[in-house]
């Protein structure tokens, strides 16, 4: 039976992208090979540490979101404990009630974006020309978070729909 958890851990702070990212391929080829999905990679960075842990008063913070079977849970416990680059970790079980209403607003909001470029699209192509494009200031612009940033679509801009102000 898969359950969804949320695997955090701090890595040294002095290892390098190469080394993060060999650890992150090897929770992903150990939930692949258990048969588990990766929903959501978060890496926050470097941080300060509540307190000193090896010495090191900084670490490197890491949030993944996975579905799971218990089994998967035992080896990616056993292959972090073993790793000396890994400072600190932490599996947790999450609530399903939150998950299920998590998944619905991410849902929610791809199926809203997608009504949107799709009548955005139909807009211009109803008129027989191109729409100007207007530019927003930096008052108007909007400030995403990093979980709405991962449901937008990628931007195409194609050259012949973009009318230049000379």
């Amino acid at each position: 039976m898969k359950r969804d958890y949320e695997l955090a851990f701090i890595l040294n702070p002095e290892v390098s992208e190469d080394e993060t990212r060999s650890i992150l391929d090897r929770i992903d080829q150990i939930v692949a090979n258990y048969g588990g999905q990766v929903v959501k990679v978060n890496q926050w960075g470097r941080r300060r540490l509540a307190y000193p842990i090896e010495r090191h008063r900084d670490g490197l913070y890491v949030f993944i979101d996975l579905i799971l079977t218990p089994e998967t849970v035992a080896e990616l416990e056993r292959t972090l404990k073993v790793s000396e680059l890994v400072l600190r970790y932490m599996m947790k079980k999450r609530d399903p009630k939150a998950v299920q209403k998590e998944r619905e607003e991410r849902e929610a909001r791809a199926v809203a974006a997608a009504a949107a470029a799709e009548a955005a699209a139909a807009a211009p192509a109803t008129e027989g020309e191109a729409a100007p494009v207007e530019h927003a200031s930096a008052e108007e612009q909007t400030v995403l978070s990093s979980e709405e940033l991962d449901d937008v679509p990628p931007a195409i801009e194609d050259a012949d729909t973009i009318e230049t102000e000379a």
